[in-house]
């Protein structure tokens, strides 16, 4: 490129001829020399990332807007995913791409303006998980109350295991605990920590518990609890979890994953298991409320069995007994007059029915002199129409039966 600026023609001498590509170079190597590096801010549009993992993209402003590519090797570092309409602060180089005559930002360093990289990428691996529901609050399990085996998935000669262990000895000794170490910081700690969370949940004896923790650091010492394996495995783990990363004021994915978080692995201890001093007092505290309340079941019983000592029944248990047989004679007296009474009555009124009876009983209508005659067929004749000369008739006395024939048959005369 120098020896072709150094052709260049004086002023007044004709021009030389460039080809395409000669220009074009001419133009590149002008652009590398004078601009050799810039930090360029804008907004990102038209991001486009295509299989073979470069990223395209172009970069704007209220005024002009100028094309900028990330190479595959430099977009595979990226610590945030890049989005349409994202304000971002770029450094790299300007490139003229020959086959279309263009320039172009090769982007070497790229990160969010107004927020760190590692902070967006939080906050967008967060609403990720969120809005699948790995965070929800249904999903959350109770801590056992009295676990006998703990599993602890961190850095077994870190401060965080050292303290777990102090708190557990003085809370609660019945328990067992099991380290599983893994590195909680650097490269590949987050795959070291969801492997311990998987192996933890295929131990022939299961833990009731599993505790994924460490000490405090800054947000880069933490990164590996918001790491989306480890987030994964956390809510994937079939055995209750406690997080216990950092400090109070720390504060990563996998606590949103856990079932519960703990501000620190001391908390987490105390939240695994009860104190044994606080069991012992409740424990003593229902001895004394037991001991009480049998008391005041005896003495309430005493009483009562005092009261129905002095009861009649137990003091003159015989008399009782005569009262209750003079009570039985008198209604058993009350039974025989209500008896004599009642068949009294029925013969009384039996007598009063048997006369009306009599009264109307046709054998007495006989008795004064009178007679009932039937025909053949057995029905009373009240008319002369009901027999015929030659029929044979009954008549009926107080005292017997006449069989006739009747020989005529004369009407009435009134």
């Amino acid at each position: 490129m120098d020896a072709e600026l150094e052709d260049w023609p004086a002023p007044g001498d004709k021009p030389p001829v460039l080809s395409v590509s000669q220009l074009t170079a001419l133009i590149q190597g002008t652009l590398e020399m004078a601009i050799p590096a810039v930090w360029v801010a804008g907004e990102i549009s038209n991001l486009s990332q295509p299989r073979s993992g470069h990223v395209y993209l172009t970069l704007k402003d209220d005024e002009a807007q100028i094309r900028a590519v990330i190479w595959r090797n430099t977009a595979a570092k990226l610590p945030f995913d890049l989005e349409d309409g994202q304000e971002v602060l770029c450094h790299g180089q300007l490139d003229v791409y020959p086959p279309r005559g263009s320039y172009q930002l090769v982007i070497r360093e790229i990160e969010p303006r107004g927020v760190g990289s590692l902070q967006l990428k939080l906050r967008q691996l967060q609403q990720k998980l969120s809005a699948e529901g790995l965070f929800d609050a249904d999903r959350k399990r109770p801590i056992p109350k009295f676990p006998r085996r703990i599993a602890f998935v961190t850095s077994p000669t870190g401060a965080a295991v050292r303290d777990f262990l102090e708190v557990m000895n003085r809370r609660w000794k019945n328990v067992e605990v099991l380290v599983i170490p893994a590195r909680v910081q650097g490269d590949g700690a987050a795959q070291e920590i969801a492997a311990g969370i998987r192996l933890a949940n295929q131990l022939a004896q299961r833990p009731d518990v599993l505790v994924v923790g460490r000490g405090g650091g800054s947000m880069e010492d933490l990164w590996c609890f918001n790491e989306e394996v480890v987030v994964r495995a956390i809510a994937a783990s079939e055995i209750p979890t406690i997080s216990a990363v950092g400090h109070e004021i720390d504060v990563t994915l996998a606590d949103f994953a856990a079932d519960v978080r703990a501000l620190t692995p001391s908390e987490a201890a105390e939240l695994a298991v009860p104190a044994m001093a606080e069991i012992q007092e409740r424990l003593s505290t229902f001895q004394q409320r037991l001991a009480t309340g049998l008391r005041s079941t005896y003495e309430r019983a005493a009483a009562k069995l005092e009261l129905l000592s002095r009861n009649r029944i137990f003091t003159h248990p015989f008399e009782m007994v005569h009262d209750y047989q003079h009570a039985l004679d008198e209604l058993d007296a009350a039974a025989t007059r209500a008896i004599r009474r009642r068949l009294q009555n029925a013969q009384e009124a039996l007598a009063r029915r048997s006369a009306q009876l009599e009264a109307m009983s046709p054998l007495a209508v006989l008795a004064r002199g009178y007679s009932v005659t039937r025909n053949s067929e057995q029905e009373v004749i009240r008319t002369t129409s009901q027999v015929q000369v030659g029929d044979e008739i009954e008549t009926i006395l107080p005292h017997g039966r006449i069989h006739s024939r009747v020989e005529s048959i004369e009407p009435n005369e009134s």
